[in-house]
């Protein structure tokens, strides 16, 4: 799966990796110079040297005349560093590069999962908590760096020294090599073992720490709620125990991923314990053409695999750890999105006559929850969805808007099913003012303008026809005044008229209005329908009522009762039947 992520990375992983292959070649060469270096301190001359190491030599001879000691001895140590250092630079431009692929694929990743986020149907969070999709896009993202991008970059690098390093002991001495080779597998199984665990238990982390976060974020959402009810003692004991669920399962993954780097380090060092053991015998027992000399060699270079193989066992570890939180993006990634354009959509051009319901029909999950409404809207028209809550009005403006798809019947927009035009174009048609006004951390002028481009000028002339005008020129920054968490900062009448303002700049031909006043006092109420009825006047209206005295002037008011239409008509003709809107009236 990761393969689908990096492939565009291909010919930077490909100059990491032949980077990588200089700096294995050039470490060999430099630990090649210490079998020459100590031939020449402890005999005093470049004899009897192995036959890469005479080679090298015989070619630096060409270059520096090797016929004194001191001078020898001066000439293999600057080559020995001039090789460490073009080593070194190697070393750094290999990660350099995977600082700049780290750093892209972190960013595209993040950009795929925020428009994956605000792209999902409505009734995702009704079953998903919040919480679990920002530690998606958060903490995921930020864990397959530290993992599986760390893993990558070991994968590049590591088994290309690990088999040059092996490659070169065992032209050294094939016998004492062999001996490694059977070593290195124990490593393997038991950190793979140790892997299969971490896999499971970081998967555990990742769920428990997206419900911790997402009843963080419920309780600053509801601290109003909290605070009238006395109810901090509740809260704070189901945060301490899901907290404490969180630490027990984090201390699990510490546990199994630090145990990781000092097992293989372990494991590493008892190996060059017994290949110390093997080839110090066979050295002493002078049966072996392995001299001291390229015997110090040997484990200098034998030391050098320690490092790559405990890489490589601790990137095992990592990537299993990283596979979690992976298949957690590609999970959330592969939501279904339920209402898409059609392959044959077609462009939204204008409303010209009105809306028609047919047999319409709607179920979350299992459940249907509108049944059959059959019901129609002209243009210019103030209509209204009235009933009992959980009735279905706010689903059927959802269903008009297309925030969902029909499970059964039809929509239809000047006669054309809806699902035939491009969703953006057709959303653009509505203005939508709700009772739960959003409004963003950000400017008035920026909460304003949500969603489409306008003029200073259009803008005032949006406020002033939302009455809000007053207001905010009496603000010290005015239209670049910071309205604070969710809107926090205005009042809720406030709130409502900024939101109405967006609504009027966006000059929708079709205002929906659900239950935009039902919890506003007296006078913000009145400042708001004054608003309200000023843009009444430009488009058509649909509005979801709560309180009946606010609709009494619509056109046509329609009646649900668990979620079918059971009657229909003005305010006079529906008194007049004493039916369930008659109930309703009396009863409010």
């Amino acid at each position: 799966m990761i393969i689908h992520y990096i492939k565009r990375y291909a010919l930077r992983l490909v100059g990491i990796f032949l980077l990588n292959v200089v700096y294995v070649v050039l470490t060999i060469f430099a630990f090649l110079m210490i079998e020459p270096f100590v031939r020449l301190l402890f005999y005093g001359n470049l004899e009897h040297l192995s036959p890469l190491s005479s080679y090298v030599v015989s070619v630096l001879s060409t270059v520096f005349p090797l016929d004194q000691m001191q001078h020898s001895v001066v000439v293999l140590i600057l080559f020995t560093a001039l090789l460490f250092l073009l080593r070194n630079l190697a070393y750094y431009l290999s990660q350099w590069i995977m600082g700049h692929v780290r750093s892209d694929f972190v960013y595209s990743l993040r950009n795929s999962l925020y428009d994956k986020m605000i792209s999902l149907p409505l009734g995702y969070f009704t079953t998903q908590n919040r919480g679990d999709a920002v530690t998606r896009a958060v903490n995921d993202t930020q864990e397959v760096e530290y993992t599986i991008l760390t893993s990558i970059q070991r994968f590049l690098s590591d088994p290309v020294a690990l088999l040059c390093y092996l490659s070169f002991l065992f032209y050294i001495d094939y016998q004492l090599s062999l001996w490694a080779v059977l070593l290195m597998p124990v490593s393997f199984l038991i950190i793979g073992f140790l892997a299969h665990l971490l896999k499971r238990s970081s998967k555990t982390y990742r769920t428990r720490l997206g419900v911790l976060l997402s009843h963080v974020e419920e309780t600053l959402s509801g601290l109003r709620v909290i605070y009238g009810y006395n109810a901090q003692d509740r809260v704070y004991r189901k945060f301490r125990r899901l907290n404490t669920d969180f630490h027990q399962n984090q201390k699990r993954v510490y546990r199994q991923t630090y145990l990781a780097s000092p097992l293989s380090e372990f494991l590493g060092v008892t190996s060059v314990m017994v290949v110390l053991v093997i080839g110090g015998t066979l050295v002493l027992s002078e049966r072996s053409s392995l001299s001291a000399e390229l015997f110090i060699t040997y484990i200098a270079l034998f030391t050098q695999i320690i490092t790559p193989v405990q890489n490589l066992s601790s990137a095992f570890s990592e990537y299993k750890r990283g596979e979690a939180a992976l298949d957690r993006i590609q999970e959330f990634l592969n939501i279904e999105d339920v209402v898409e354009d059609r392959p044959d959509a077609i462009p939204m051009e204008d409303f010209r006559d009105g809306i028609e319901m047919k047999n319409l029909r709607f179920a979350y999950a299992d459940a249907e929850v509108i049944h059959g409404v059959d019901l129609s809207i002209q243009k210019g028209e103030s209509v209204a969805f009235v009933g009992h809550s959980g009735s279905g009005k706010s689903t059927l403006v959802d269903l008009m808007m297309r925030f969902y798809d029909p499970t059964g019947g039809s929509i239809l927009m000047d006669g054309v099913s809806v699902d035939r035009f491009r969703v953006k174009e057709y959303r653009s048609l509505f203005a939508l003012v709700s009772q739960d006004v959003v409004l963003f951390h950000d400017t008035i002028y920026n909460n304003i303008t949500l969603g489409c481009d306008a003029t200073m000028e259009e803008v005032v002339e949006a406020a002033k026809t939302a009455n809000i005008y007053d207001f905010v020129m009496s603000l010290p920054d005015e239209f670049d005044h910071v309205v604070g968490d969710r809107g926090t900062a205005l009042s809720g009448g406030q709130r409502q008229r900024v939101s109405i303002a967006r609504a009027v700049l966006r000059k929708a031909r079709i205002l929906v209005l659900d239950e935009a006043t039902s919890a506003m006092d007296t006078e913000s109420e009145r400042l708001v329908q004054q608003s309200v009825d000023a843009l009444s006047k430009q488009c058509t209206v649909v509005t979801v009522a709560h309180r009946l005295s606010t609709i009494q002037n619509a056109d046509r008011i329609f009646v649900l009762d668990d979620g079918r239409l059971v009657e229909s008509g003005t305010h006079e003709e529906l008194m007049a039947a004493k039916g369930a809107y008659y109930q309703l009236a009396v009863s409010s």
